[in-house]
């Protein structure tokens, strides 16, 4: 399962530079108890580093994104949030009327994924996913 300093290995790892900046970052995505986005990392990082733009934070999760240390979700907000990877793959059921976010485990998504894999021969990655709909309390 996750440990503290999981990403931070495994850049250093893969011959990247541990900046101070992404060193912030990435301590905001392990320290957060959910998803995190960008801006809220950035407020965390400007604390400590208020020359640092935003973009440097976008650059850093682009690339913890692409080496797949990061997964990236849209909760329907107008904007991603961001989560370790070795945290695991869940899924959320987001209610559309209040904005509630209920975990979805990874298993009942299982069968869906073997039917578009035997139906069509399509391998699905869902690995994070959102799923927009009305929850029990808006749907009363």
């Amino acid at each position: 399962m996750h440990q503290s300093g999981d990403i931070v290995k495994k850049l250093a790892e893969q011959g990247y530079r541990l900046t101070p900046q992404r060193m912030m970052t990435i301590s905001a995505i392990e320290k957060s108890d959910g998803h995190i986005s960008a801006e809220e990392i950035y407020a965390q990082v400007i604390t400590k580093y208020p020359q640092v733009n935003i973009s440097t934070v976008y650059r850093t999760l682009e690339l913890l994104k692409k080496l797949g240390l990061v997964t990236e979700t849209d909760f329907g907000e107008g904007r991603v949030r961001y989560h370790p990877a070795g945290k695991g793959h869940h899924h959320h059921l987001v209610c559309q009327d209040c904005g509630a976010i209920i975990d979805l485990g990874e298993a009942v998504l299982a069968p869906l994924k073997n039917d578009l894999l035997r139906e069509y021969g399509f391998s699905a990655d869902l690995r994070h996913l959102a799923i927009f709909g009305r929850c029990v309390n808006c749907n009363k």
